[in-house]
């Protein structure tokens, strides 16, 4: 059982090293790197190229741990118990399973991913350690004890939002997914866009790579933005020479709202072209 990238996923080397060390260690694969790099697209293909089932569990700002576990509904248990619903005797009705509770319990062994880890607070990793080194947790309201079947693939994504506890981290195998270079990149396209007009392909790399290059941008274009935006310039038929990818910073790309997120991005371009002009 090995992870060597789908048809619909180019993954490096060193990344599919690290799926498969993940997989040999039995230990969470923590994977950090630019957003739109296709850290959380990666669970979804090892999950199909494994033949697996994906549990996802997507990470918010107020998530807590214990969501992931399981949540007793107290709520709906005192409006049941108020209508006189006979479902309000057994407590086991109350409990809503979470996304590790659902990997723990598949009959065939799963992917688990933790989407976005370090959205949460600082405690949030801290409080799963017990949970992902013994692949089991205790439900206090039903007094059952839940233990994995078998231990799924875990896989947690950050975007390096802040720092993550030393104890998770030692629990963890790491990898970081580096910016695709331009021939990885061109891979990346041709999986999503077979057939593309490689002289629209060459000028659209020159281009990307080139604002990508420009000082001060405060947020860099990624690989999904710049599949936006191939497809809008496909769509629209815009051709090779309208993009003047040698000259980065002394023309706005057409359709740039696709990659370019921001007011101070977009006033950095226009300030860089009209210096340029002033300068001819």
């Amino acid at each position: 059982m090995r992870f060597t990238g789908t048809d619909s996923y180019v993954a490096t080397d060193d990344l599919n090293l690290a799926v498969n060390a993940a997989i040999t260690l039995g230990r969470p694969l923590l994977i950090k790197g630019e957003p739109g790099t296709g850290k959380t697209m990666l669970a979804e293909e090892v999950a199909r190229a494994l033949g697996m089932p994906l549990y996802q569990w997507h990470v918010k700002s107020t998530t807590k741990a214990h969501q992931g576990l399981y949540e007793y509904d107290a709520v709906s248990r005192l409006r049941d118990s108020q209508l006189g619903d006979e479902r309000v005797h057994e407590i086991g009705n109350y409990i809503v399973k979470g996304k590790l509770w659902e990997a723990f319990e598949s009959e065939q062994r799963a992917v688990l991913l933790i989407d976005e880890v370090d959205k949460a607070d600082i405690e949030f990793p801290n409080d799963l350690l017990q949970e992902l080194d013994r692949m089991e947790f205790y439900v206090y309201e039903t007094r059952q004890l839940i233990k994995a079947i078998h231990r799924p693939v875990i896989i947690i994504t950050s975007n390096n939002e802040k720092e993550l506890p030393d104890a998770f981290l030692r629990r963890c195998f790491f990898h970081y997914i580096r910016f695709p270079e331009a021939e990885t990149m061109a891979q990346i396209v041709e999986v999503h866009y077979p057939g593309i007009k490689q002289s629209l392909l060459k000028s659209a790399l020159e281009t990307f790579f080139g604002m990508r290059d420009v000082p001060g941008l405060k947020k860099k274009p990624s690989t999904s933005e710049l599949l936006d935006w191939l497809k809008l310039l496909v769509a629209e038929e815009i051709p090779a020479e309208a993009l003047h990818s040698k000259e980065p910073g002394k023309s706005i790309p057409p359709l740039h709202g696709a990659l370019l997120k921001n007011e101070q991005d977009v006033g950095l371009f226009e300030r860089l072209v009209g210096m340029s002009r002033r300068g001819r």
